[in-house]
Parts: structure tokens; C-alpha cells; sequence
């Protein structure tokens, strides 16, 4: 039954494959930064209106958030979809892969949705990307009641998941006195001194962190001319950890480096702590088994993240990990060494290679949610995982 159940989907899937494959090419070539996913979301969301799905569009008081569900039975899964693009470098993430592969798991699930006793929503996410957008809709009970959450994300080779860290995000503004630098430089307080000073502070801390945390930050703002004493400078940072815990203790450490710059200039500083901080995420072993065993059957076979144990980043999707149980493998989409965010990754994103992923994922998730009915073992068994983490 299973086998049949599988093939339904997949035939489902095919009828609008080609549709999904223009989804995909048509938002990478309008790349939208988070919460300005104007045309992302709305073409998301007529997609899946074509294809049967009740779309609620703005859900959670967020305008470029969606819903869009089909089915009304007992098991409930989400496939999240996410569609923002990164500044400057476009779909170098790889966005308009996660989108319209979610799409297509919704297509395939919806039309097997009835023999499963199936409820699949297809959830548009926005502002992955430093937002986090998941995280301010499952305060608002997005993810209530849901038995499995899933989306895969592109990489440079297929991977069970990778190391997704927590993370928290924090401006860093110094302020001075502004003087003419050549006439009389003793009237300044040099802000600029101060955020270099606070810079090298945390450099130097950098030395002394642990294997799984990443600190790294941009100067955004340094002054307006040479000759004057900048009154004003700001940094963006991103603190890194491997779990929430760990980033708790080590955030006072990088504010009391920056505070460090303020202290020896006479400067002073504020810190703001961006967005919401991100979780770490918790894979679901059991569900990442049968996501691979379908994967397999599409030819690809899947390394696990400790044999890349350097491939770090942080997602919202780790905030959803801890409500649910919850799947994030890396699918490849560009040869091995060509890293995301870079221009090189976004250019794969429109490729023959990311076209094949849209298939691939598609189909490998939607597999995996026919396993969930059909084995009445793997639904208890992620439940009890999820259950000891």
C-alpha cells in the first residue's frame, strides 16, 4: 500500500513539476531581503491557491507570512517554506529552492492527503535570513499541534543536516565627541578608536573559545571624513554557540570585550541585542532514517554532518526543532566547495542542479510523510526522540 501510496505522490508531483521549476527560476531572479517578501509570498501563495490549498496569506500580524493547507486528517505535518534573499548576493542561500520544494511536497502530499488521514500545511516563512520569522509565528502557536515539521536546504552536498548553532545577533554603537582632527583633535572622543578598540577586544577573545563557537562582526559605520573625529561608530556582530545554554554564557563575554573600547577611549557604547535569538537544532533521527532511505531512491546517497563537523550556521528552524520533531537535511545543489553565500552558490541556484534538487527533495519528503503513516512505528518513535531532548 505504501509502494502505491508513494507512486501517487510522485505523479502528482510530476503533473507540475515544470510549474514549480518556473516558481523557482522567477523568484531567484527576484531576490527580496527579509520582510520585504512582497512578490515571493504572494506568488507562493497563488501557486498553491491553483493547486486546491486554502492560503491564508499575513498570518501571525506578519504581512509576508502564509498558511496554506489541504487535507483535515489526524496526522499533521508542515513543510516550511522560506524565500528570502541575502543583500547584495541574491539567492545565495538558496531560498527559491526551499520555496518551491515545499510546494511540490505540499502538491505531492495533497493528493494522497485523504488515504493518509492527512492535514499538510505548507507554511511560508519569512526572514530566515536574521529575522526569524518561524520564531515570532510559533509564538503565536503556528506550530501547535503539528506531528513533524520538515524542509531541506540547498548546500554543496547532501548532507542528513548540518551544524546548526544557536545564534543572537547584537549592534554595537559607540558615540564620541566630534573635533577637527587637525586643529584641535584633544577636543574629540574618537568613536572609531573606541569600536576598533572594542573590535580587537574581541578578536582577541576569539582565541579563547570553544571548538563550536563562531563569532564575527562588520564595521557599518566608522565616521564621514577624515578630518573630523568620528562622533559615531557602529558594528554589526553575530555571537554564535552550539546550544541556547552555551550562547548565554558566552554573550556577556563579548559585550564586556566591546565595553572595553568605550572604557580606555572615553567613549560611550550601546548595545542592542537584534531579532530573536536563534536556537540550536535538534535533528530527529528517526525521521532523517527515512528521509534518507527515499532520498537513496533518488540516487543520492547522504553523508551525515560529522563528516563535515566545519559546516556551521544557524537557522530558525532550530527554534521549531525544539516544539516538534523536526528534519533540516542539505541537499546539493552545487559542486562540493562551492560554499552558500557566496555570488559562485547563487548562480547554482538557478541551475540544472538546483532544478534537480526541487525534484528530488520534493519527492524524498513527501516519501517520507506516506513512511509516517504507513510504518506504525516511525511516527512513535520520533515522538518518543523528540520527547527526550
Amino acid at each position: 500500500m505504501a509502494t502505491v501510496t508513494k507512486a501517487a505522490a510522485r505523479a502528482a508531483f510530476d503533473r507540475v513539476e515544470g510549474e514549480l521549476i518556473a516558481l523557482s527560476h522567477r523568484i531567484h531572479a527576484h531576490p527580496e531581503i527579509k520582510w520585504e517578501e512582497e512578490r515571493a509570498s504572494a506568488w507562493l501563495g497563488e501557486a498553491l491557491d491553483g493547486y486546491g490549498f486554502a492560503v491564508e496569506s499575513g498570518i501571525c500580524d506578519l504581512p509576508t507570512a502564509f498558511q496554506a493547507t489541504a487535507g483535515s486528517g489526524p496526522l499533521h505535518v508542515v513543510v516550511c517554506a522560506e524565500y528570502d534573499a541575502l543583500p547584495g548576493i541574491g539567492h545565495a542561500c538558496g531560498h527559491n529552492i526551499i520555496a518551491a520544494t515545499a510546494v511540490g511536497t505540499g502538491v505531492a502530499l495533497a493528493a494522497v492527503a485523504d488515504d493518509l488521514g492527512l492535514t499538510v500545511r505548507v507554511m511560508g516563512t519569512p526572514a530566515e535570513e536574521g529575522g526569524g520569522g518561524k520564531i515570532l509565528m510559533a509564538r503565536q502557536g503556528a506550530f501547535d499541534g503539528v506531528d513533524a515539521a520538515m524542509m531541506v536546504h540547498p548546500a554543496d552536498q547532501d548532507l542528513d543536516s548540518f551544524w546548526a548553532i544557536a545564534i543572537h545577533e547584537l549592534t554595537a554603537t559607540y558615540r564620541g565627541r566630534s573635533a577637527h582632527a587637525a586643529a584641535a583633535p584633544h577636543l574629540g572622543v574618537n568613536a572609531l578608536d573606541a569600536a576598533v578598540l572594542g573590535y580587537m577586544g574581541v578578536a582577541a577573545l576569539r582565541q579563547h573559545i570553544e571548538s563550536h563557537e563562531r563569532i564575527h562582526g562588520v564595521f557599518t559605520h566608522g565616521g564621514d571624513k577624515a578630518n573630523i573625529v568620528p562622533d559615531r561608530a557602529v558594528m554589526q556582530w553575530y555571537v554564535r554557540s552550539g546550544t541556547t545554554e552555551s550562547l548565554a554564557r558566552l554573550k556577556p563575554r563579548v559585550v564586556a570585550a566591546l565595553e572595553a573600547g568605550a572604557l580606555a577611549t572615553g567613549a560611550t557604547l550601546d548595545i542592542e541585542w537584534k531579532h530573536p535569538p536563534y536556537a540550536d537544532i535538534v535533528d530527529n533521527a528517526s525521521l532523517l532514517g527515512a528521509y534518507a532511505r527515499n532520498l537513496a531512491g533518488r540516487g543520492r546517497g547522504m553523508g551525515a554532518k560529522a563528516d563535515r563537523p566545519e559546516f556551521l550556521g544557524s537557522t530558525d528552524m532550530g527554534d521549531v526543532s525544539h516544539l516538534v520533531p523536526s528534519i533540516h537535511p542539505m541537499i546539493a545543489v552545487a559542486p562540493p566547495g562551492i560554499a552558500i553565500h557566496t555570488p559562485e552558490f547563487a548562480e547554482h541556484a538557478r541551475s540544472e542542479r538546483g532544478d534537480a534538487a526541487v525534484l528530488d527533495g520534493a519527492v524524498a519528503m513527501a516519501q517520507t510523510v506516506v513512511d509516517l503513516w504507513s510504518d506504525p512505528a516511525l511516527l512513535p518513535a520520533a515522538q518518543a526522540e523528540f520527547q527526550r531532548i
